[in-house]
């Protein structure tokens, strides 16, 4: 398949609006994957009892492109910027960037849900989510289901279960059953991409494999979201301008863990709180305000 230098197709983009997912889009040789796999790795071995002021893992898990350097240039690839303009137009800011990490033979899942239930801009159209495979991600290593068309309906009620083996903050799952012939297997070999809307009901199984299951999911937003809950949001301009001026401005990391990235990412860690949070019966730790 050969990697993707252009905006979509509109075949491609109209594909995306029906179904509220596309993949899989080849963005990255398998050659550079690899070196981007192990320099994560490196990350994990290097810092893993580094005194930071959290875990390391929420590093990861939230907001990974204001702290780490790697989150952030593969965030604003040229070559993944260019999938992603054919859904939100030519005007792009990075919202959150995230390594969702499942290891080898464990039961972690990601239960169905709707990703505009926790993120405080109601329903907006003006987000997509590119979620880039790290490793193989496949049925048995426990890829994203997605069921097609569900970014049709509203925000529908969800259930926040606190479960020990469901890798979202509060373990969140959407109040319906979704049949497993509703799902959709996302599978990416690494380097391949899939696009999907924040509205898309999607999850994931365990990890049977002998491999971790490694993803970066990266959220993008264009000027026109609006947080509705938070006092205050941030977004990293990534391609054109922003004419909103919705959101705070930030740079990307210039080194790992540097002070002024720590400095910045407490404060939108506290900022957007109110709104990852909301709603939540008991604290949500990796989004809990220090």
């Amino acid at each position: 398949m050969p990697l993707a230098t252009n905006a979509l197709t509109s075949e491609q983009t109209d594909k995306y609006w029906e179904e509220g997912f596309l993949f899989p889009l080849t963005v990255l040789p398998e050659d550079e994957t690899a070196e981007i796999r192990a320099e994560l790795e490196r990350i994990e071995q290097d810092w893993l009892t580094a005194d930071l002021p959290l875990p390391l893992n929420t590093y990861k898990r939230v907001n990974a492109h204001l702290v780490i350097p790697l989150a952030a240039k593969i965030a604003l690839d040229p070559r993944v910027l260019d999938v992603v303009e054919g859904v939100l137009g030519s005007d792009i800011m990075v919202w959150s960037a995230e390594f969702f990490i499942k290891e080898a033979h464990t039961d972690h899942v990601v239960g169905m849900h709707q990703d505009l239930t926790y993120w405080g801009m109601g329903e907006t159209p003006d987000q997509v989510t590119a979620w880039i495979a790290l490793s193989p991600a496949t049925v048995e290593s426990g890829c994203m289901d997605f069921v097609r068309g569900s970014h049709k309906n509203p925000i529908l009620p969800h259930n926040d279960t606190y479960s020990d083996t469901n890798l979202l903050s509060r373990g969140q799952e959407v109040a319906v059953d979704v049949a497993e012939e509703d799902k959709t297997h996302i599978e990416l070999a690494p380097g391949q991409m899939s696009l999907h809307h924040g509205l898309t009901i999607h999850g994931s199984g365990p990890n049977r494999s002998d491999d971790r299951r490694i993803g970066l999911a990266i959220r993008y937003l264009n000027p026109n979201a609006k947080q509705l809950v938070a006092d205050r949001d941030y977004a990293l301009m990534a391609r054109g301008t922003d004419g909103q001026s919705n959101f705070v401005h930030v740079e990307p990391p210039r080194d790992l863990f540097s002070d002024e990235a720590l400095a910045l990412y407490d404060q939108v860690r506290r900022d957007q709180s109110k709104a990852l949070a909301e709603g939540a019966k008991s604290s949500v730790p990796l989004y809990a305000a220090q």
